[in-house]
């Protein structure tokens, strides 16, 4: 009896020895094959965003990007030592592009869905926002919230592909749904008396409510839905993803994200950069 439990010691510890070193080597090449190599080799980060995010990603008088997600992409390639690339590319095809390998990481105010998650890894969110309503002022006082908008009476506009999209279709289903191609396109639907409460992330509401609606439209302001915000990249590296967790860790204790959160989210003086 005893020599059959050392001879079956003795097999489980050649087999783990054996086991070890090739568990060690495709761990070895998991980390050889990781994006961050790629980038340090090229020498460049590229970002790939859609401009028009305001105020995460967009354009300013000059042509140049900024925004909220330009800037974190800049720290983040400065803390590589690489040049920063942007890659502005429409949404409808930003997963497939980031799948296609157009670029290394999509920083574009991606809300974390179940859905996506299938396709792409997420970091750890960098930000949290929830979907809210600029509404026609005809209806000041008679709406109140997002249920009150649950009606054939009402028409309500997002843009095309977005979670603001998605929020009306499973919150106000019987409420006649109209999808733009830009924000700009949505919000000024309700501006202009065509349709009845626009629905996107509350920093875009703020932004269109302080550009183009105060006075004219009325803000909804509480979130109706939870929105974590997060970086997204290929599946399959966890080398990248636990780089990624780690300097979001470090901007957010050393000053860095505090200073690029209240240029681009606690104030409006930004907009003065972006308007003609």
């Amino acid at each position: 009896m005893k020599k059959g439990l050392i001879g079956l010691a003795v097999a489980l510890a050649m087999t783990c020895c054996i086991m070890a070193p090739a568990a060690f080597a495709a761990d070895i090449e998991l980390a050889r094959n990781s994006t961050i190599e790629d980038i340090l080799k090229r020498g460049e980060l590229r970002v790939g965003f859609e401009a028009g995010y305001v105020p995460f990603e967009m354009t300013d008088k000059n042509g140049q990007f900024v925004g909220f997600d330009i800037d974190m992409a800049k720290e983040m390639a400065k803390s590589m030592g690489v040049k920063f690339t942007p890659v502005n590319t429409a949404w409808d095809g930003i997963i497939p592009a980031l799948l296609s390998n157009k670029f290394d990481i999509i920083m574009s105010g991606m809300t974390v869905t179940q859905e996506r998650n299938l396709k792409v890894l997420f970091a750890d969110p960098y930000i949290i926002v929830g979907q809210t309503i600029l509404l026609n002022k005809k209806h000041e006082g008679k709406v109140t919230s997002y249920r009150d908008l649950n009606d054939a009476a009402y028409t309500v506009t997002s843009k095309l592909g977005t979670t603001g999209e998605q929020a009306v279709k499973r919150n106000m289903p019987k409420a006649n749904y109209k999808s733009f191609e830009t924000e700009t396109e949505a919000f000024l639907e309700v501006l202009n008396g065509k349709a009845d409460a626009y629905v996107y992330d509350l920093p875009n509401c703020v932004y269109m409510y302080a550009q183009q609606g105060e006075g004219k439209v009325i803000f909804l302001d509480e979130p109706f839905t939870y929105e974590p915000l997060a970086w997204a990249i290929n599946k399959g590296d966890p080398d990248f993803l636990n780089w990624l967790n780690n300097f979001l860790r470090q901007v957010k204790n050393d000053g860095r994200y505090d200073r690029i959160y209240e240029k681009w989210i606690k104030s409006t003086e930004w907009m003065r950069e972006i308007q003609e």
